[in-house]
């Protein structure tokens, strides 16, 4: 994997997870439109980044062409994924959001073995069956297939392939990039996208009261910041199907928070899947850290650069 100690690695993967639980809840708290949100989330957070861009002017100005391609393809997505998915809690509840996500690890897995030729194991397979199960238990009593709420699930889903297209060209760039220039960039344009919708939509951008810059502030510092972006940078040590596996630990956290800030119910048969899920994804990131122990260095290495996301 790396010299780092890969405990240390998967212990950042739960502070990521526990982070970007927060996501939907500051943005059902907020009134802004999506994309305005969405916009700001990604703009402060690189103004948190700005500070030290100076210090890798070197490495943008040897980034191939090919590769500034990628980087704004990737930060297309992103911005898409956030558009489509920040929306779509407009219209249904969190649980039911959220589960959706269970898409993007089959998705990932399946593009990185189509793309990288990436395999997994039988018990991470396991680990991905068991936190599906929970992940359909979670939005099984909300999920209604009419009118609205139909509508929220697509634009979720829609969300989820978004993100699955960045993490898979993240997989490749990291490679090769830095993560704070693939951090950077990636957000910079994914923010400027948005802003280019929200002109042509019409959305104010600066018509907001105290509140809802505060909500942006802390969109960007703790599910950007210590979620989307961690796992940016943990692309070059663990394979994307890991970390989109970590991040189903997002409809677990983000249904208890809804429970606990939002009045949403959390039931018991959602209760009992937010246990599934937790168990499932352990099995995957214990069967996937076994795997990588057991991978002498060298190819471990070989592999690395073939699967990260």
């Amino acid at each position: 994997m790396s010299s780092r100690k890969p405990s240390q690695l998967y212990a950042l993967l739960i502070v990521g997870m526990i982070a970007i639980s927060f996501s939907a809840i500051f943005v059902k708290w907020s009134t802004a439109p999506a994309a305005v949100i969405g916009m700001y989330r990604l703009l402060i957070t690189n103004i948190v980044l700005l500070p030290w861009a100076w210090t890798y002017r070197s490495e943008w100005n040897s980034v191939q062409r090919n590769d500034w391609l990628r980087l704004c393809l990737s930060g297309f997505f992103l911005g898409l994924h956030f558009l489509l998915w920040m929306e779509s809690l407009r219209y249904t509840t969190v649980a039911s959001s959220t589960v959706l996500l269970a898409l993007e690890p089959i998705l990932v897995m399946a593009g990185s073995f189509w793309i990288f030729k990436q395999r997994s194991t039988s018990n991470s397979l396991i680990g991905i069956g068991i936190a599906l199960c929970g992940m359909l238990l979670i939005g099984w009593g909300d999920m209604a297939i009419s009118g609205k709420a139909l509508y929220g699930d697509i634009l979720s889903i829609l969300g989820t392939i978004s993100v699955v297209i960045h993490m898979l060209l993240g997989q490749d760039l990291r490679q090769r990039v830095s993560s704070y220039v693939y951090n950077f960039t990636v957000f910079l344009v994914a923010g400027l996208a948005l802003a280019v919708y929200n002109l042509s939509a019409g959305y104010s951008f600066i018509r907001y009261e105290a509140r809802e810059w505060l909500l942006f502030a802390l969109m960007a510092v703790i599910p950007t910041v210590l979620g989307h972006m961690l796992f940016n940078w943990l692309l070059k040590y663990i394979s994307a199907t890991s970390i989109s596996m970590s991040v189903l630990g997002e409809p677990v956290g983000a249904t208890v928070l809804a429970w606990l800030l939002l009045g949403e119910s959390l039931t018991t048969t959602q209760f009992i899947a937010c246990v599934l899920l937790i168990a499932g994804v352990w099995i995957f990131l214990m069967s996937e850290r076994r795997e990588n122990h057991s991978t002498p260095a060298a190819a471990m290495d070989a592999n690395t650069t073939r699967s990260v996301s």
